[in-house]
């Protein structure tokens, strides 16, 4: 059985997830066609303000004591209006730990600490992120999601919106 763990990441341990990032960018450079800046690195011009902006709330996905990856939630929504709404920023599972069932519950775990409404983009080339998100939210709200078309400055994809306070 794996323990299946999400843990808030400390300042301290900033450049752990600094270099769990630069694994997460190089996997989605297949879907974004980034390159490195000139040291090597893909950086990941938000980190800091995990630690400075309200709001910004990274984790940790631990299984059996080890990193599997991390999750990155924060209030800059492109599709929900409301105040309170969160978004997924960024959600990584390393290639090890993937089709085990560790993402869905790491997923139903981090929306189950913020109650309220729920954003979660996908790029629009990154197929297998639109599979899994799919099945986990449609799991999680038993259908009651709405996916809608998105547009950012950057890219275009889709979202599913959604609801995980019970009436």
């Amino acid at each position: 059985m794996q323990q299946i763990n999400i843990v808030e990441v400390s300042l301290d341990e900033k450049f752990i997830l600094s270099q769990l990032i630069e694994l997460y960018e190089y996997d989605f450079s297949e879907f974004n066609d980034r390159d490195v800046n000139p040291f090597g690195r893909y950086g990941y011009k938000y980190l800091d303000h995990y630690w400075t902006d309200e709001g910004r709330h990274p984790y940790f996905i631990i299984v059996n004591e080890q990193y599997a990856g991390f999750v990155l939630i924060n209030t800059y929504c492109y599709l929900q209006t409301s105040a309170d709404a969160k978004a997924v920023a960024e959600f990584f599972i390393m290639r090890k730990y993937r089709g085990k069932g560790i993402g869905k519950v790491a997923a139903k775990r981090i929306f189950d600490r913020f109650p309220g409404d729920w954003e979660v983009l996908q790029h629009g080339n990154n197929e297998p992120s639109k599979i899994f998100w799919s099945k986990v939210i449609s799991e999680y709200t038993d259908g009651k999601y709405s996916l809608l078309d998105v547009e950012t400055e950057a890219w275009k994809g889709q979202g599913f919106v959604f609801n995980n306070v019970q009436n």
